[in-house]
Parts: C-alpha cells; structure tokens; sequence
C-alpha cells in the first residue's frame, strides 16, 4: 500500500480518535487550567487513562496491552496534545519509556515491563544528565557487573514522572573507555535502594508534567535486567527518540489545532469598528495560514507513521516532522496570542497557556538544532 493511499484513517483509527477526544473533553480540557496554576501531579486524570487503556497503549496485544500502530499512537498523541500538553507529556512518557524494552529486550523482560504499565504505573526513560543533553555520548552514569549484579552510580536530570514512576529505563556506561559504545540500556525498578529523587523542576510550561533530578548510589539490579547486550544502550536510546519524536510532532499538531480552534472562536465572536474580525481579510488570511501549517504537519507526521509501520527507515523523516511540526506550533502559538492582542496576554486567555507550553517541545527530545544535525547527516552521507 502506498503512502497515499494509506491517508484515510480505518475505521479502528477513527473510533479511537473519537474515544481520545472524548477523554479529553471530559477529563483534560476542564481541569488543565488547574494543574498548570498550582503545578499539581495530574494523579486522578491518569488514573481514568489507565481505565482506557491510555498507558500502555504501545504494549503488544500478546501482552494485553492495545498494541497500535505508529499512525494510532500519534492519533493519541495529537488528541491529548490538543487538550494539555502536560498532561500529554505524562502519558506519553510510557510509550517513550517502553520502546528500549520492546526493540532490544528479552521475552521475560517485555513481560515484566508491560504488566506494569497494564497495572496502570508509570514508567520514565532516564537519559539526561547535567552533562549530558543533546550530547548522549557524554553519559557519567555508571554501571559496574559485580558477580551477578549491575550496580548503577550517577545523576539523571530533567527526568519526565520521574517522582511517580514505578520503572525506568536508565541509560549507563558499562565501559567509560568506550564512549557511546560503551552505553547500556537497563531494567530499574523504583524500589531499588539506592534511588533518590531531587530538585522538582518549576516549569515555565507544560506543569502539569512532572520533571525531576534522579540519583543512584550504589543501585543494584541483576544482570538479567540488561536490556540486549552491554554496549547497545546508545543504539536503543537512539531507537528510542525515533519514535519518540514522531509523538513529539503529534503533540505539536494537537497544540497547533488548539490554537487554531481558539482563534476561530475569538475571531468569531469579536468585533471591531462595528465589524467582526472574522470578516478581516487580515485575519483571514492569517488564520488561512495556520490552517494550511497545521494540515501540512499532520500529513507529515501521517507519512513517517506510515514508514515506521511499513518497516522502512524513517529517522531522517521522524526529526524533519520533530523539528518541522514543533517550530511550527511555536509560530502557530505565537500568532494566536497576537491575534488576541492584549487578550492573549492574559493568564485567562486560551492561547497563553499554549504559548509556554509549546517552547519546551522544540528542546526536549533532542533540540530542534540536533534534529537539524541528524537530518543533515542523512542527507548529505
């Protein structure tokens, strides 16, 4: 089946974009609001996600999770981007957390992680380090075998759900000679001794997410916790981010259509010199502009899913949509706010809580600079 001719969403993708939405409308939209004022853990809206399935939507049905697709997840993605990008974020961070474990991990091992996030836990992906952002090979995070155990030593920062997280995946050196090489993926379970979370970060936006520092002193985990083999931990982190990122570009889509949607509201219902602004060929043609960059990044995100899910490469299209879609939203945001004037200055305007909230999406999950690099080295190779 070609790209094109797999555009129309099947009827199994289009119940689900329906069912998302209504979560949304009923449990994220009403309560977003506060959760970004007070920074508060979202707890009771990820509890009713986790009675729809919403955490462990990436778990294969051999597992019993939902096991969908890449055009599915991003679907998700989008409709819970269009409600809370923080909440969003939350959610997410399972699916992102669980791709190291479902590429390289053993049978054992896929059925440990996933009966966690089928128990509606949460999971965190722990790679970044004060040292060690855009540059995953700078990783100070240690993990020494000693007979039967990996002891882990090291700081993890900016960690999503870090405080609330059940399991993580953590990203080591077993050989700091080596380099990336020298990276290893494993298994951590929360309950270890030796886990300590720090500093709770104090976000500009998406505050509905939790992000915090992780340390590890002497945390033991047993070898059979060793994601793939030692040395594969930089190729599983990489992996990881590919698909992460489309979901980054699904979320940046939500967030646009939410801005779009907010404006043709605003618009709609204002009037100036006696004139709605709606009738405004200026407004017009600016919210023609968006519509047009919002379509354009969801049939981008559209095509990357649809290479992931045919079994081609797609790095290269995953950070052009990371990057594309992200800066974007960015514009669509920033437009938002102007066409609300002063209005969406406001802290009660639809529109300002959008505009923090979409910065951070062209920076985590390797900058919008570094996806510039990855694109650069597949083309120009």
């Amino acid at each position: 089946m070609s790209f094109m001719a797999s555009m129309e969403l099947t009827s199994e993708q289009q119940e689900l974009k329906k069912k998302v939405r209504a979560f949304v409308e009923e449990h994220v939209i009403p309560v977003a609001k506060y959760y970004d004022e007070t920074g508060e853990f979202p707890l009771p809206v990820i509890k009713e996600a986790a009675k729809i399935g919403l955490l462990c939507t990436v778990v294969p049905k051999e597992y019993g999770g939902l096991g969908v697709d890449a055009l599915s997840a991003a679907i998700i993605s989008e409709e819970l981007g269009r409600g809370c990008a923080g909440i969003a974020t939350t959610i997410g961070g399972n699916s992102l957390s669980s791709y190291a474990v479902l590429i390289g991990g053993s049978s054992e091992q896929k059925r440990k992680w996933c009966q966690y996030l089928l128990d509606g836990k949460l999971a965190s992906f722990a790679l970044t380090e004060p040292g060690a952002g855009s540059d995953a090979g700078s990783v100070q995070t240690t993990a020494v075998l000693d007979g039967n155990e990996y002891v882990i030593n090291g700081s993890k920062c900016f960690i999503t759900t870090g405080g609330y997280a059940s399991i993580y995946t953590v990203i080591a050196s077993t050989d700091t000679s080596k380099g990336v090489k020298g990276l290893s993926a494993f298994i951590v379970e929360a309950e270890r001794e030796g886990i300590f979370v720090g500093k709770h970060e104090n976000k500009m936006g998406i505050r509905a997410s939790n992000t915090v520092e992780l340390m590890f002193k002497n945390v033991r985990v047993p070898k059979e916790n060793l994601i793939g083999k030692e040395g594969e931990g930089f190729k599983l982190a990489m992996q990881t981010l590919d698909s992460g990122r489309i979901n980054q570009a699904a979320m940046a889509v939500g967030l646009s259509q939410a801005a779009l949607e907010a404006v043709v509201d605003f618009v709609n219902g204002q009037q100036r010199g006696g004139k709605l602004l709606a009738k405004s060929q200026y407004i017009q043609f600016k919210v023609a502009d968006m519509c047009m960059a919002v379509e354009t990044c969801r049939n981008m995100v559209y095509k990357v899913c649809y290479l992931k899910d045919s079994g081609q490469h797609f790095s290269k299209e995953a950070a052009i949509a990371k990057a594309y879609c992200t800066d974007t939203a960015m514009w669509v945001a920033s437009e938002a706010v102007d066409i609300f004037g002063i209005y969406g200055y406001m802290k009660d305007s639809p529109v300002e809580k959008l505009y923090r909230d979409v910065k951070v999406m062209q920076i985590y999950e390797g900058t919008n600079q570094v996806q510039r690099i990855v694109i650069a080295n597949n083309v120009l190779r």
